[in-house]
């Protein structure tokens, strides 16, 4: 069984706390690992307190642990390597952003704001020894239909959550990605401008 160093530290150009230094993408999932209904909550509470354009939090999420049919139905609607890995994950939660309003107003910060949402999610994953891995090959108007989600529902993303398993129970390239050296493009490439 090759199991990945959990931790996967890289070295950074300024100090940062330690879930961002510890924060990487498995695709090897523990497929006996289960999420409870506490770990669970304790994701979506932190989503539900990221920053929000005049506090309307327009994100909801399709929550579906292992084993279950809506589950199934989020797999179902992965495509390419998604499907070959993520059906180990505990759950896999679905990133749905409300880009109209009630009235019919577009909500023009939507997505950024689901985007903060799940990102402390993720990092409050990492910090309680789980890991998420943010996927964008799905069928989004599969899922809209599966899970009858109005027009103005948007599915941006989806999320596996679980822990790290065997990577060698990964198909290739796949494995050869996950142990593969973390590396990000330097500052200088990615700040147009700092006064």
């Amino acid at each position: 069984m090759t199991l990945v160093d959990t931790s996967r530290h890289v070295p950074t150009d300024a100090p940062l706390i330690a879930p961002l230094v510890e924060r990487w993408s498995p695709r090897a999932y523990d497929p006996t690992a289960e999420l409870s209904e506490e770990s669970l909550r304790t994701l979506l509470e932190a989503a539900r307190w990221a920053p929000s354009a005049n506090n309307v939090q327009p994100w909801r999420f399709i929550v579906a642990r292992r084993g279950t049919e809506a589950f199934t139905a989020i797999h179902d609607a992965l495509m390419g390597f998604n499907q070959a890995w993520a059906d180990s994950a505990a759950a896999l939660v679905v990133n749905v952003a409300e880009t109209v309003d009630e009235t019919g107003t577009a909500r023009q910060w939507a997505k950024y704001d689901l985007g903060q949402a799940v990102a402390y999610m993720s990092l409050q994953a990492q910090h309680d020894g789980l890991h998420t891995h943010q996927m964008g090959g799905f069928d989004a108007a599969r899922l809209a239909e599966v899970f009858g989600l109005r027009a103005g529902l948007d599915v941006v993303s989806v999320t596996a959550i679980g822990k790290v398993g065997d990577a060698s129970a990964l198909p290739e390239p796949l494995r050869e990605r996950e142990v593969a050296p973390r590396s990000r493009k330097p500052l200088d490439e990615i700040v147009i401008a700092a006064a």
